[in-house]
């Protein structure tokens, strides 16, 4: 009797395990490992920072026995739709010409609509999609509309635009609109934020969100860089909708809400400054108060030109980023080896080398681009790896060990800034109206 159950037992968890998602055989993308060991610049530690940065993503990619791609963070054995979105980024310049790249992506994009589907409000999965943290982000639902949309373009492919795939961004669209009046029409809350409900807004036709791409709770909930964020996504999601789709109403729909969030940004986001003019505010409340700051995770007020927002000869924005790299940023940070914008998620003096990046990424000069790299690559604690922060005295003073966000970046930006490799495509809001441009 006791074996019968025993076997009953076992036979059950064996087809449990049959069922969850499993680790497939490392995937061998021959592409991008040609790429790193083919990079040869006469400069030892760019190269061997290069070739490190741009194979870290494989590193941390498992093939799921469904076909998707999961792509944990680094350290944190769960998935970040944000992180993920940037972290297989620079292998769109490798689709073409290496079907494991190629299908490594299309798994991935495929696995974010299943997140978007099972909650719009989570912004981190395991690997067999259970909610590992749930703070709603707005960030997570543009990124990997973006991310979908960017494939299409540098691959000419839309089967990627499946049903399924459709279903995940109708939960996005949907979760947006909902959370443009957060107050009437949503039930959501977090012991992270202020008496679980965030602090009290006011109606502006922009998306509320409970927490910044930093995991830290919003000071006031209409977070700007993400709103903008939203409108390039939403603008994107509208092409696919009418060209792709041919489903005219959600299109529609996308534009509309495109439009009605690029008001809200530019008739509350843009605040008059005694020392710098007309700049962005880093979070609003519709109410008249303004949180004047950046945080160093993407989306953030310095990346607005690189997330395709606007130009950086935009009159606003280089006001807003003359602001945000001086000592009034309350977040901006400067030692003896490098110099950039931090984060509250991590301590005083602490320098990000995401926002680093993105200073190279929306420079005008080769002179800051070049200057930029240089403080990366002394950045490098002796593992040829770029972390979440260090401490711009001491780079062997570092948080996480093992981070792939700034690490993919940094192997776009030496790509695109210094190797002649056309950037990646960006939405346009050519037909949008700015604020002193």
């Amino acid at each position: 009797m006791r074996f019968t159950i025993l076997r009953a037992v076992l036979c059950t968890l064996a087809a449990l395990a049959l069922l969850a998602p499993r680790p497939a055989a490392a995937v061998e993308l021959d592409a991008i490992s040609k790429a790193a060991a083919g990079y040869t610049v006469g400069d030892p530690k760019l190269e061997s920072m290069y070739r490190a940065a741009l194979l870290n993503t494989n590193k941390q990619v498992t093939i799921a026995s469904d076909g998707t791609t999961y792509v944990k963070t680094g350290d944190i054995p769960a998935e970040w739709l944000r992180d993920a979105s940037v972290q297989v980024r620079p292998y769109l310049f490798f689709a073409k010409g290496d079907p494991a790249v190629d299908a490594l992506l299309r798994g991935s994009i495929a696995r974010m609509g299943k997140y978007l589907q099972a909650d719009p409000y989570a912004n981190a999965f395991t690997l067999d999609y259970r909610v590992w943290e749930r703070k709603f982000e707005l960030d997570s639902l543009a990124y990997p509309i973006s991310l979908a949309w960017t494939y299409w373009k540098q691959t000419g492919d839309s089967t990627i635009f499946t049903g399924d795939l459709s279903l995940g961004f109708d939960s996005a669209l949907k979760t947006m609109e909902l959370e443009q009046d957060h107050p009437r029409n949503s039930k959501y809350q977090h012991p992270e934020m202020v008496g679980r409900k965030g602090n009290p807004v006011a109606y502006t036709g922009m998306i509320w969100t409970g927490f910044r791409p930093s995991d830290d709770a919003c000071r006031y909930n209409y977070l700007i860089p993400s709103e903008m964020m939203a409108v390039v996504a939403l603008g994107q999601l509208e092409e696919i909708e009418r060209v792709v789709y041919h489903n005219i109403v959600k299109a529609q729909r996308a534009k509309t809400l495109r439009d009605e969030v690029q008001t809200g940004i530019q008739t509350w986001g843009v605040i008059f400054t005694p020392n710098y003019g007309y700049i962005y505010a880093y979070e609003v409340d519709g109410q008249g108060n303004a949180n004047l700051m950046d945080d160093a995770n993407v989306p953030s007020l310095l990346s607005a030109p690189y997330l395709g927002y606007v130009k950086s000869s935009s009159f606003v924005y280089r006001n807003t980023r003359k602001f945000l790299l001086s000592k009034d940023n309350p977040t901006y940070y400067v030692g003896k080896l490098a110099r950039g914008i931090g984060s509250q998620h991590t301590r005083e003096n602490m320098v990000w080398p995401i926002a680093m990046l993105m200073q190279g990424f929306t420079a005008s000069t080769d002179s800051e681009r070049k200057d930029v790299l240089a403080q990366l690559l002394a950045s490098d604690p002796g593992d040829h790896l770029l972390h979440e922060s260090f401490n711009p005295d001491n780079p062997t003073d570092f948080t996480r060990a093992d981070f792939g966000w700034p690490n993919a970046l940094f192997s776009e930006y030496v790509m695109t800034t210094f190797e002649g490799v056309p950037p990646l495509p960006v939405g346009s809001t050519a037909d949008l109206d700015f604020r002193g441009d």
